[in-house]
C-alpha cells in the first residue's frame, strides 16, 4: 500500500466541522433583526454533512479582523478539526479573512489556492484569479478560507472535501 493510501485508510471517517460566514451586510442584518440569507454557509453545511461530517457550529461575523480572529481562537480551543470560512477572500479593501487567518498557519497549503483558482478559471474565466482562497494547518487542525459565493463553495468542497480526513490525519502526524 502506498503511503497516501495508508494515510487515507487510517484517517478519521467523520470530522467535526465549524462554519464561519464573513459578511458585513449579513452581520448588519442579523444585528438589526432583519431577515437575511447565507447561501454560501448553508451550502458549506450541506456539503459537509453529505460528506459524512458533523457540523458542530456556525457563526456569522463582519469583515473585521478582530471578529475573525475571535472565531479562530474559539476553533483552536475547541474540539473541531476543520473550520470553513466563507467570504472575505477577494481583493476589495473590506476582504480581510485571509489576512486575519494566515498568521495562525503553521503550514499554508499553497496548492489548495492554486488549484482552486485554476478550477475557478475553468469555470468562470479570468475572474477566478480575483480569489485569494487558501488553506492551512494549525495544531493538527485544518482551516479553509473560501469565497462566499455558493458556486465557489460548491466547487471547492466538491473538489476537496473527500481529502479532508487524509489532510487532518497528516496534519496530526
Amino acid at each position: 500500500m502506498k503511503p497516501h493510501e495508508e494515510h487515507r485508510h487510517r484517517a478519521p471517517e467523520h470530522l467535526k466541522v465549524r462554519i464561519v460566514t464573513v459578511s458585513t451586510s449579513r452581520y448588519a442584518s442579523m444585528q438589526e433583526g432583519k431577515k437575511f440569507t447565507d447561501e454560501g454557509g448553508d451550502l458549506a453545511e450541506s456539503e459537509a454533512k453529505k460528506g459524512g461530517h458533523s457540523v458542530t457550529g456556525r457563526a456569522l461575523v463582519s469583515d473585521d479582523k478582530k471578529m475573525i480572529r475571535r472565531e479562530m481562537t474559539k476553533f483552536l480551543s475547541g474540539k473541531d478539526e476543520v473550520v470553513i470560512f466563507t467570504g472575505g477572500t477577494g481583493v476589495a479593501k473590506r476582504d480581510v479573512t485571509v489576512d486575519a487567518v494566515r498568521p495562525y498557519f503553521e503550514k499554508e497549503l499553497v496548492g489548495f489556492g492554486e488549484l482552486f483558482r485554476r478550477l475557478s478559471f475553468d469555470d468562470i474565466g479570468f475572474a477566478g484569479i480575483l480569489s485569494r482562497a487558501t488553506a492551512g494547518v494549525v495544531r493538527g487542525k485544518v482551516v479553509l478560507c473560501l469565497p462566499g459565493s455558493p458556486e465557489a463553495v460548491k466547487l471547492a468542497l466538491n473538489t476537496f472535501l473527500d481529502e479532508l480526513p487524509h489532510l487532518v490525519f497528516v496534519a496530526r502526524s
